[in-house]
């Protein structure tokens, strides 16, 4: 089973050393979809601040497969309705 390393990158790089195996690239997908929807619950607020992450998947060869790209900026005054 192919193993697939998922790197997150906020300005500081977060390296995966262990790797998952998953059965293809479909499931790595997958999971990159999951981990980041994990990763923006747990950043909350901190999420807002207009910062571009990333999360890129690579395969054992450490070749790019596909990058998540994220980033929010909040524009309204929250003292205001």
């Amino acid at each position: 089973m192919p193993c697939y390393f998922f790197y997150m990158n906020d300005g500081s790089s977060v390296r995966d050393a262990e790797g998952t195996e998953l059965p293809d690239i479909y499931a790595a997908q997958d999971q990159a979809i999951r981990t980041s929807g994990e990763i923006l619950r747990d950043r909350g607020a901190k999420f807002w601040n207009g910062t571009e992450w990333k999360l890129e998947v690579t395969d054992e060869s450490d070749q790019v497969l596909f990058v998540l790209r994220f980033s929010a900026e909040e524009k309204l005054d929250p003292g205001t309705s």
